[in-house]
């Protein structure tokens, strides 16, 4: 420190510290103090900014280092390319090395790249520096400088420079070439320049070079080279060795993945490939994983998840077209792999995807033809599997579309199944395929079952379908369990992977097969196949009654497990084990096919042991009806409602399912039978396989569902005022009903009055109690049904249908079908009976209906020479009033012949359209007049001939006692009263028509209750009548009242009575 003039500078101090910081004094007298926190931030904050200079510091110093070391290699490089331009100059690995390091993948490095392979190419340069003492050094380079040649190619395919590329790649993988050249050592070095690419990206970078090629310029030099390079790993390294696996695997997912592949290569290259392809390898890759590896995520863009459908769809056409040429010959190992990669890759596939890749082919499923009606009963299809759809499908190529059709085409199947008919062990990946096919590709499924059905003449369908129950399922535990909660348990066991293809491949082929079976043919297996194991005739049942009935109860127990599962939501949703995309729900609809097209025949004709379809084993009977009634309430009840539903929420399905009071009528949504499954077990139950719960207990419960509307609104009153009211003649009962009752719709079920005017034009005496109504409904019913009123036709069995000319398909006569079912509607509601035949539609109603049709449909089922001989068409004939008209059944189907391949489906659309499509209409109208009476839910608790008791009665005769047992005595009678003892007696004398006659006149129908004369409602009833022994008796149907006088007699009780009720009068009588 300097003093100037014996001072010290202000700025300047005596301190050696003064620099630092100093406490700051307050002199105002406050203090001033700082937190520890505040503190000890500070401390913080200064240390980070040390820190960051630091690192700015050493982030500068790279930097630089960096920048200098870009440079400086650029520098070196520039030198290196230089050097390289200089030429070769007899220093092969020098030169080499120049172009490798100085590579950034510029133009001219692409020109010196080219100079490099044309050199080292020719004059075994390729081969001699491994001879000498830097063959390590030339190993290295090579391996680099075979890479950058590939990327060369990838990029530009048709550039001359890659065919010069190519033939070097193709010489460093020639194990033998490299072998002759360098022995001991070449087929080694062959090899890890193969794993060398390889894990590099080999084929991703031959995957671009053809797909770069367009497929017109297929006569490209480079193809076939490009074709041999991806063959050639597969050919130098060991089918042991991991590598071959990696290489086989990025083979298949690149190479075969490629559009069109047949189509870019020339004939001789096709020709190569195809026997250069190692399909007998593939068995031993992991084919679950390798497609799983293709398929895109759920976190996967849109053009990922495109791109990955478009992999999986060209890798089976390409599989359909290399492979298939070689099933003929194929080995068990072989053909087990080829239909577990294709099963593989359709169920990777989004459901029905294969029907939306080409608009041109949407004719659909030809069972369910001219048909939306889930609900149809009888034999059909069942739907395809709930597997979710994915992103919209692509819609492809014509010549990949009609690759991917060998899938579904006949010498495809009748390969398939001739082959593992040959290798057993391949039947249940057979079995697998057809069930993933029907899924992916919804409208061929009936198809191919024709085609499976007609292998061999039809001799290789029954053998089939008889090796698949005895082989498989007769074994088999599925089906075998009653009790529902260890049969759902059995169904997930992982065990039972094998066991569901073949279960589920025999419920399609036999519901199938059923659709065009006579009940002829299916009854003659008990004196065919059941004598006789070893025949193949195509004329009886493949299955004997006792293998069906063995069979039925199978498919019960499989079904009313599924039914009866608490957790509805896992039976939507849930998985079948070992079957990708096949739901449990899928599998339940399958088997109430197959269950409900079995019990059909059985109804008919029963071959089955009593009480084989009950479950009531299984259940509690007083429960289960019960909780019904409860579940039936619950729908009607429910408040709540909306134009918008989930139908994978039960309460959205039951709000949606709610009906208003004043009717059911069409205006309210009606549930489906799978919607009543998924909302209740028991209503499921009901609705689709009726026939486990008895009879007697389905009628309880539909007359509880009816007694319960009735209370609701208001109808179960009996002396409640009529709210319409119709005037109706004797001699116009079906006009005046139609005019005066038609327009009140779903009204109908009202109350109404009927009032009677005779021949002569006077009002008959007698109040209507619902007597006077059922006379109506029995008259009306009567006229309305005689033939010669252009609604109905009758068959040779005088059985009707509707009338199918065109006139009954005018609105008017439409109106008329639809008040015809409201009476029917109406009766069924109120137990009236009446004398109706309802409509059954199986091939063997074709014999009734028209005998010669029928015989010729047989004939040509059955014909063992050539169909195409008989030259049919997809078209049927009609006339009418003198004109004909030819109807295709099908898209073109005049221009569609008649095949072997395809007769099955002709011989089904024409049953199919003289019992349904031409009677569509008027069976639709009937249908919605007596949905307007009836809920539908409450009709699918009963089969056709069930419903027929159910509207006509049942045809029984009439039990005298049990009508002695519920009658109930009024005036002076009572059970031991002279004259009722006599009027019993001679009611007993009675024959049956007389019975008939007799229950007729007191309660205007013929025929007994179906639950005996308890259910008669009122009971019916006898009353004194006076002392007149001249005076017959009369009734008042409406109370089912008798009223009998004293006879003194019994000859003149006799007399009387047989009079009175034979005398067909009205209710004048009363």
């Amino acid at each position: 420190m300097v003093v100037v003039g014996g001072r010290v500078p202000m700025n300047q101090s005596f301190f050696p510290d003064s620099g630092k910081s100093r406490r700051a004094i307050n002199l105002g007298g406050a203090s001033s103090t700082t937190s520890h926190d505040t503190i000890l931030e500070g401390v913080k904050a200064r240390r980070e900014e040390r820190l960051n200079a630091v690192k700015r510091s050493e982030s500068a110093v790279k930097i630089q280092a960096w920048y200098r070391g870009r440079a400086q290699s650029r520098q070196v490089r520039e030198q290196l390319r230089a050097q390289f331009d200089t030429g070769c100059s007899g220093n092969l690995l020098q030169w080499t090395r120049c172009l490798v390091v100085s590579w950034s993948g510029g133009p001219d490095d692409e020109q010196r790249l080219a100079r490099w392979s044309t050199l080292v190419g020719s004059n075994n340069n390729l081969v001699t520096p491994f001879s000498g003492t830097d063959r390590e050094a030339w190993n290295v380079l090579l391996r680099q400088v075979s890479l950058l040649l590939l990327k060369s190619v990838a990029l530009a395919p048709q550039n001359s420079e890659s065919l010069s590329h190519l033939t070097l790649l193709t010489s460093l993988l020639d194990s033998k070439g490299f072998e002759a050249a360098l022995p001991r050592v070449g087929s080694s070095l062959s090899a890890d320049f193969c794993q060398y690419l390889l894990h590099r990206g080999f084929y991703s970078h031959i995957f671009s070079a053809l797909t770069r090629i367009p497929i017109e310029a297929k006569t490209t030099p480079t193809i076939p080279l490009l074709i041999t390079l991806g063959t050639q790993p597969l050919q130098i390294l060991s089918p042991t060795s991991p590598h071959y696996q990696f290489a086989l695997t990025q083979f298949v997912t690149n190479i075969l993945t490629i559009p069109l592949l047949p189509n870019r290569l020339p004939a001789t290259t096709l020709t190569f490939l195809a026997s250069n392809l190692p399909f007998d390898p593939l068995s031993s890759l992991d084919l679950p994983a390798l497609v799983s590896s293709m398929t895109a995520n759920e976190t996967s863009t849109a053009e990922q998840q495109l791109n990955s459908h478009l992999a999986r769809v060209n890798l089976l056409a390409n599989l359909l077209i290399f492979a298939s040429a070689r099933l003929p010959k194929a080995s068990a190992q072989t053909l087990n792999m080829y239909l577990k990669l294709l099963t593989l890759l359709m169920d990777s596939l989004p459901i029905g995807c294969l029907e939306a890749a080409k608009a041109a082919d949407a004719q659909g499923s030809w069972t369910t033809a001219d048909s939306s009606d889930s609900d149809s009963d009888g034999p059909g299809p069942s739907r395809p599997a709930a597997r979710k759809a994915g992103p919209s499908h692509p819609v492809l190529d014509t010549k990949t579309y009609t690759r991917l059709n060998t899938l579904h085409a006949p010498t495809h199947i009748n390969t398939l199944l001739t082959r593992t008919e040959r290798h057993v062990q391949t039947r249940v990946p057979l079995f697998n395929f057809m069930n993933s096919l029907w899924i992916v590709w919804p409208s061929k499924r009936d198809r191919v079952m024709s085609t499976v059905l007609n292998v061999g003449g039809g001799s290789g369908g029954s053998r089939l379908i008889k090796e698949v129950w005895r082989e498989h399922i007769r074994r088999s535990r599925l089906g075998k369990e009653e009790d529902p909660k260890v049969a759902v348990e059995m169904f997930t066991d992982p065990s039972m992977t094998d066991a569901w293809p073949a279960f589920l491949f025999l419920t399609d082929i036999y519901t199938h097969t059923l659709l065009t079976m006579g009940d002829d043919e299916f009854f003659s297996s008990s004196f065919g196949s059941s004598h006789h194991s070893g025949s193949t005739s195509t004329h009886v049942n493949p299955l004997t009654l006792d293998e069906l009935t063995s069979f039925s109860r199978q498919l019960l127990n499989v079904a009313f497990p599924l039914y009866w599962h608490e957790d509805q939501a896992n039976v939507k949703d849930g998985i079948v084990p070992g079957m990708k995309g096949v739901t449990w729900e899928n599998v339940r609809d399958k088997v109430t096919a197959c269950l409900q097209a079995i019990h059909a025949r059985d109804s008919r004709r029963p071959f089955t042991p009593p009480d084989h379809w009950l479950i009531t084993s299984q259940i509690d009977l007083g429960s289960f009806v019960s909780a019904v009634l409860a579940e039936e309430r619950n729908l009607n009840d429910d408040p709540t409602g909306g134009s918008r539903m989930d139908l994978d929420d039960p309460m959205e399905l039951l709000r949606s399912s709610r009906f208003p009071r004043a009717g059911f009528g069409s205006s309210r949504r009606v549930l489906s039978k799978r919607e009543m499954a998924f909302i209740s077990p028991r209503l499921g139950i009901l609705n689709n396989i009726p026939f486990a719960i008895p009879f007697n207990t389905r009628v309880e419960i539909f007359q509880q569902f009816i007694a319960n509307d009735a209370h609701n609104r208001g109808l179960d009153d009996f002396f409640g005022r009529a709210k319409h009211k119709a005037t109706i003649r004797r001699n116009n009962v079906a006009k005046d009903g139609f005019d005066q009752l038609g327009r009140l719709g779903a009204g109908l079920k009202d109350r109404v009055a009927i009032t009677f005017i005779d021949e002569w034009g006077n009002e008959e005496a007698g109040i209507d109690g619902g007597g006077v109504f059922k006379e109506f409904v029995t008259s009306l019913t009567k006229e309305v049904f005689d033939t010669n009123r252009g609604l109905w036709s009758a068959t040779a069995r005088q059985e009707l249908y509707p009338a199918s000319h065109s006139y009954a398909k005018e609105p008017h006569q439409l109106e008329w079908y639809r008040f015809i079912g409201r009476v029917l509607g109406k009766a069924l509601y109120e137990g009236i009976l009446i004398d109706w035949l309802g409509k059954q539609s199986y091939l063997d109603d074709l014999q009734s209906l028209d005998p010669e049709l029928y015989q010729g449909l047989v004939f040509l089922k059955h014909y063992d020479g050539k169909v195409e001989d008989l030259s049919l068409n997809f078209t049927v004939t009609r006339e009418e009033f003198g004109v004909t008209k030819s109807i295709d059944l099908i898209a073109n189907g005049s221009n569609t012949p008649v095949t072997q391949e395809n007769r099955i489906r002709y011989i089904f659309l024409v049953a199919h359209y003289h019992l349904n499509t031409q009677i569509k209409k008027q069976s639709e109208a009937l249908f919605e007049g007596v949905s307007d009476m009836i809920d539908p839910k409450w009709l699918r608790m009963f089969n056709q001939k069930e419903l027929q008791i159910l509207i006509g009665g049942v045809e029984e005769p009439v039990d005298i006692d049990d009508l002695q047992q519920n009658c109930i005595y009024g005036g002076v009678y009572d059970p031991d009263h002279v004259v009722i003892r006599r009027f019993w007696k001679v009611a007993k004398s009675l024959d049956q028509k007389q019975r008939s006659q007799l229950l007729r006149f007191v309660t205007s129908c013929s025929r007994p209750p179906l639950l005996g004369f308890k259910e008669l409602n009122p009971r019916f009833s006898i009353r004194d009548a006076g002392l007149d022994d001249s005076r017959l008796p009369t009734s008042s149907t409406c109370v089912n009242l008798l009223k009998l006088p004293q006879y003194s007699s019994e000859a003149g009780l006799r007399q009387k009575l047989i009079q009175a009720i034979t005398s067909n009068a009205g209710f004048d009588l009363s």
